[in-house]
């Protein structure tokens, strides 16, 4: 199976994108092993920002905060040499304290035009308690930046319903209610299948399909059962070649929704490669990691044992890090890849006042510049009880994007 990726990566072309580190003249310092912003060919990465000032200290009105947010965005941007205008996508995670209407009406101060795709979920908590967290994703050229509406959608609600950038195109967070009516189905599964055919509409605008997803984000809230998503979701996607993907339960989702989509896609079907590592059977949901030109989108792992028996025995967060930097490795190293290739993560922990241990860990893979991060706490923490077959609940879980 390696050999037969490796070959396929020499057809996407092998030449090694220039990664460089973007630490800004200004804004508050890393709270943990990552890098404030990571350039990598045509793109640059921004970890998740919260919303302190350079002193430490943080506004006191929720408008304050997001703005102050964004403004820890846009000193990486421009310590890249860029502006707000590159941004191509973003995702905010708010606290309930920090309302979706606030977020929106901030948002049209940075990005007046052009502005990105976005995704907004809310979420438990957060490190450094910040009521709000930003990351985002810019191109090295505008002119590569080109928004994309269907026919009739809204233009101004200061967010783009997809944004094409280079052989990227980037969707915004699409939920499962009727914008036009604000009405959301009662039956969870048309709930789904209304926000994937949303999802199926920017495609189309774009001039792609469901094919080209290299990588989605589904996003539940409590009250949609992840079994109902997946059997919809499945039937969208060719058995064994579907985007990577991590699904994440949140605490809640803007409008009152209870699921959204968001993702990218890779413009050239030859560009797209699937890789399964030999330790992970096919899956109808999601492949474990998934190539879009140079760039490696790898869905979110947990510290499972993967094969026969497995599952989750570890019962420290330390330990599950480990498992789950083990089982990301194995992605990366069936393409030919290793941490050092990583330019963006996202960790998912169940518990914010763990997030030192998470840190001590995490810290040993990355010695040298460190990818982006953006950390969050989507649910509040679970019961930490061993099952009848000895496994303990998940505490943690990775996604991860490297460039070759």
């Amino acid at each position: 199976m390696r050999a037969v990726v490796l070959i396929a990566l020499a057809t996407l072309g092998a030449i090694a994108a220039e990664k460089k580190a973007i630490y800004p003249a200004d804004g508050p310092k890393p709270a943990g092993p990552y890098s404030p912003g990571i350039m990598a060919g045509d793109f640059l990465y921004v970890a998740g920002q919260a919303a302190r000032n350079r002193d430490g200290t943080y506004p006191n009105s929720p408008d304050g905060l997001v703005r102050q947010c964004l403004r820890n965005v846009q000193s990486i941007v421009e310590g890249a040499g860029l502006t707000m205008e590159h941004v191509v996508y973003s995702q905010v995670y708010l606290q309930e304290s920090v309302s979706y209407e606030v977020l929106s009406k901030v948002w049209k101060e940075f990005f007046p035009k052009n502005p990105p795709a976005r995704a907004t979920l809310g979420v438990h908590r957060m490190p450094a308690e910040t009521p709000v967290q930003i990351n985002a994703v810019a191109v090295r050229e505008l002119s590569m930046k080109k928004p994309v509406s269907p026919a009739g959608w809204a233009s101004d609600n200061g967010i783009a319903a997809g944004i094409l950038a280079g052989d990227r195109f980037y969707i915004s967070g699409l939920l499962g209610r009727d914008p036009k009516t604000g009405q959301i189905p009662e039956d969870p599964g048309a709930q789904v299948q209304l926000a994937l055919d949303r999802i199926g509409e920017v495609l189309k605008a774009a001039g792609l399909d469901f094919r080209h997803m290299a990588f989605i984000n589904p996003y539940l809230s409590p009250k949609m059962p992840a079994g109902v998503m997946n059997k919809i979701y499945a039937k969208h996607f060719e058995f064994g070649n579907t985007p990577a993907r991590a699904t994440i339960g949140v605490a809640w989702l803007p409008h009152g929704a209870n699921i959204e989509f968001t993702g990218v896609a890779v413009r050239d079907l030859a560009k797209r490669q699937a890789v399964r590592p030999k330790n992970m059977a096919p899956s109808p949901t999601a492949s474990p990691c998934v190539w879009a030109g140079d760039t490696y989108y790898c869905s979110a792992k947990a510290g499972f044992i993967p094969g026969v028996g497995g599952g989750i025995y570890a019962d420290r967060v330390e330990d599950q890090v480990r498992q789950t930097m083990r089982n990301l490795l194995d992605g990366l190293e069936e393409a030919g890849l290793d941490f050092s290739h990583v330019v963006a993560t996202t960790v998912y922990l169940d518990n914010v006042e763990e997030f030192a241990k998470m840190n001590a860990t995490y810290a040993k893979y990355f010695p040298q510049m460190p990818p982006t991060r953006s950390t969050l706490s989507p649910l509040p923490p679970v019961e930490r009880k061993r099952n009848a077959n000895d496994q303990f609940p998940k505490l943690e879980e990775i996604s991860l994007i490297a460039v070759r």
